[in-house]
């Protein structure tokens, strides 16, 4: 009878503290999305908070918005960041006395769907291979081949005019897009990148909500990040009416209108990437992270 007796005991031990697990686990959970709803309004309200947002943003192209929104949340000072696995595919390790100093962002399940809280770690609480920036050089073949990559993502017709103040200029009444040959390679590069976001966002006429008023900020944003990626020279976007753009949205549209961008900038980077370094691309290094 005390064997059963203490088999009967085992097992509500264990049910309570799977009970206990669960209920911090969900608690856990709560307070992350809550941060996160947090960090996404202030991206969304803040110039000076949305600017740098674009800058990690930038630099941590993998990574979701809500993720980035996170990071900058617990870590202020954050710049790159990634998880130990990340870390140690790029040649990096974590350093002992950092690893109880993570930040939590959400990364997902090694077990079945859904998401899990994973620890990240700024580049600062590691050691190990020098990173890699990349940065297009003027009349050079990798900026040659990213001015290419970056007009092959135009889904309407391209034309040159020389007349036009600025390097490049889409029309969506008329659905094309003018560029000017006569600006520099950082130029166009810059302006080309802007312009051809406001031609995804028109996506060829199917966005019947597209005007250039409500766009040019997003598209600013996507031009801005991939100009940063690359190391090209570009002008911060104008946030001189952010609050007014994000007026009325809830922190989860907030969160889609920045991931919207995000995947843009991710998937046009990603090409270039692609177009100027085929032979040093690993899998690893562009592993996509929620």
């Amino acid at each position: 009878m005390s064997i059963i007796a203490n088999l009967g005991n085992i097992i509500n031990e264990k049910n309570q503290s799977s009970e206990l697990w669960q209920a911090q686990r969900q608690a856990d959970r709560e307070n992350t999305n809550a941060m996160q709803d947090a960090g996404i309004v202030q991206i969304t309200s803040d110039p000076d908070a949305y600017l740098r947002y674009l800058n990690c943003q930038a630099d941590n192209p993998s990574y979701s918005a809500g993720n980035v929104a996170l990071v900058m949340v617990q870590d202020q000072d954050a710049t790159i960041f990634g998880t130990k696995d990340r870390w140690k595919s790029l040649m990096r390790s974590v350093f002992p006395t950092e690893e109880k100093n993570g930040v939590k962002i959400y990364t997902r399940s090694s077990f079945g769907k859904g998401y899990v809280l994973t620890d990240v770690y700024d580049v600062r609480q590691t050691s190990g291979r020098d990173l890699k920036h990349t940065a297009l050089q003027p009349d050079s073949k990798e900026m040659t081949e990213a001015l290419k990559t970056l007009l092959n993502y135009s889904v309407v017709p391209l034309v040159s005019e020389e007349s036009i103040p600025l390097p490049a200029l889409y029309d969506p009444n008329q659905m094309k897009m003018a560029v000017n040959p006569k600006y520099n390679d950082a130029e166009a590069f810059a302006g080309i990148a802007t312009e051809i976001a406001h031609v995804r966002f028109h996506a060829k006429g199917y966005n019947q909500n597209y005007s250039r008023d409500d766009y040019e900020l997003d598209a600013q944003s996507v031009g801005y990040m991939i100009c940063r990626r690359f190391g090209v020279p570009c002008e911060a976007p104008d946030v001189s009416n952010l609050a007014a753009f994000y007026d009325g949205f809830d922190p989860q549209d907030r969160r889609q209108a920045l991931g919207q961008i995000q995947d843009m900038s991710q998937k046009i980077g990603g090409s270039i990437e692609r177009a100027i370094s085929p032979q040093t691309r690993t899998r690893n290094m562009n592993r996509t992270a929620r």
